[in-house]
């Protein structure tokens, strides 16, 4: 029953048809999966693409939930300068930093260029944003509040003081502490603010104190400032993270040596 010949029926046709499409559907997740980080770039030429199969998929616009579009994949190449060298002449090999790499944006510190726009919430309003400027939204009274601590770097030392916490409105969490940064007051009395990730935090709140492994307290000085004290936009985000976690192997030049 279901034969169309004799060595052929429907049961085994189906077969083929999902092997097919199984087939297909393969193909064309690992091209979609190519329209952001391709075409790679070659160690041994800068003219030399890399997309490996299959290729990269012809480009697509999309239409963006705030307004606007966005076109990829795109075909740019990251203009930036590199400030570092590969510690051999084999391709791949690892990259050795040539200036100051808390700021220069390598290795662990390497940050992407993203839209010099805020992150929007689905109001189309700024998702992150300081508690100072929202009433509607308090600390949790059973958790301790963090303005007013100190912050502690690596070396034990006081970098600052917070002054703020920074939301994410559509996960009502914490996303960043803002602290005054010691030692940089202006003339006027003003000093510098900067914003520091919660995640590379730990809250002492019986002593008053958040504790900052991944920097020194002389480092909080160089953190990358925002264009505005009350909106901070993706490329922000991505450097200022970016810094703290370039700390994590470059803070001390112990850090970088090896164990034994």
């Amino acid at each position: 029953m279901g034969a169309i010949t004799n060595q052929i029926d429907v049961a085994q046709v189906a077969i083929y048809l999902f092997w097919i499409f199984f087939a297909g559907l393969i193909y064309y997740l690992l091209r979609e999966n190519k329209r952001e980080g391709y075409p790679l770039e070659s160690d041994r030429s800068g003219r030399v693409s890399v997309q490996g199969f299959p290729a990269i998929p012809p480009a697509k616009t999309y239409l963006l939930p705030h307004g606007g579009t966005q076109t990829s994949p795109r075909n740019e190449k990251d203009s930036r300068h590199l400030a570092a060298k590969p510690i051999a002449s084999f391709p791949g090999a690892p990259l050795q930093p040539t200036g100051n790499p808390m700021i220069d944006g390598v290795g662990p510190g390497a940050w992407a260029e993203r839209a010099e726009t805020p992150d929007l919430a689905v109001d189309g309003k700024p998702r992150i944003v300081p508690l100072r400027t929202n009433a509607a939204y308090h600390i949790e009274h059973r958790d301790p509040d963090p303005r007013g601590m100190k912050v502690m770097g690596a070396d034990g030392g006081v970098g600052g003081t917070i002054t703020d916490v920074w939301l994410d409105r559509s996960e009502a969490l914490i996303r960043y502490l803002e602290l005054k940064v010691d030692g940089t007051e202006a003339e006027d009395g003003t000093a510098r603010t900067v914003l520091l990730p919660i995640n590379f935090t730990k809250i002492d709140g019986s002593r008053r104190i958040v504790k900052v492994q991944a920097i020194l307290s002389t480092q909080f000085k160089d953190v990358p400032r925002l264009k505005t004290s009350t909106v901070v936009t993706r490329r922000e985000e991505d450097r200022v993270c970016a810094y703290y976690g370039a700390g994590k192997l470059y803070a001390t030049p112990s850090r970088s040596e090896p164990l034994l």
